[in-house]
């Protein structure tokens, strides 16, 4: 009996799509390859994603609507806290996407909501139209930078950086008296505790939304 084939669908593309370059990389995407790993031909994908530019574009769209979207009327930095945590899990699921979250030409409606949304809680306790656009763009500097540097480090876990702490301090052993803030911190602290993705990511959102509390006008 002939297997029944799934129908093609542009959700159906969009989220392989994602699934490759979890696993490859988005350099590792293409329209062929992708019509390779959907069983189809290159040409059937075209009837739901005009090119590649419009496939990343739908891509980016599902990563924002695993965003938690801040809510309005609550407290204002518990929510953007929440936010900030939960885009930095989804670009930890999808580290392809930073560096494309902010500069796609298209907006898919999830990419609209969540932006609404952060401007929503920003508007909502106070903050005038001008520090409105400063607050958002300080906040998602910080975790889009956050999330591409820990692309960028190898460790995963406060061992891991300790591990590799500790067998830094032996191959950089013969250079390392010209670094004694290094031997210090590296050697020292890191060492042994390690660094911790989370708790660090927290204390530099915190710091900021703290700041941002500063500049609120007296109600």
């Amino acid at each position: 009996m002939p297997t029944k084939r799934v129908p093609l669908t542009k959700e159906r593309v969009l989220r392989t799509a994602i699934a490759v370059a979890d696993e490859r990389g988005v350099e590792g995407l293409s329209m062929r390859k992708l019509a390779t790993e959907l069983g189809v031909e290159a040409m059937s994908l075209y009837h739901h994603v005009a090119n590649k530019h419009a496939l990343l574009d739908g891509m980016i769209d599902i990563v924002f609507s695993e965003i938690d979207p801040p809510a309005a009327g609550g407290d204002w930095k518990a929510e953007l806290r929440g936010r900030g945590l939960s885009t930095l899990a989804a670009l930890r699921r999808h580290p392809w996407a930073v560096g494309e979250m902010e500069g796609r030409g298209t907006h898919g409606m999830a990419n609209l909501r969540i932006h609404d949304a952060v401007l929503g809680c920003l508007l909502g306790a106070g903050f005038s139209e001008p520090m409105t656009v400063s607050a958002m763009s300080v906040q998602d500097a910080y975790i889009y930078g956050f999330a591409l540097q820990q692309v960028d480090m190898n460790p995963e876990t406060p061992a891991d950086f300790a591990a590799v702490a500790a067998q830094q301090m032996v191959d950089y052993e013969a250079m390392l008296a010209d670094f004694p803030h290094l031997v210090r911190v590296v050697g020292g602290h890191v060492a042994k505790v390690g660094y911790d993705y989370d708790a660090e990511f927290l204390f530099g959102l915190d710091l900021i939304l703290d700041a941002l509390e500063q500049r609120l006008p007296e109600r």
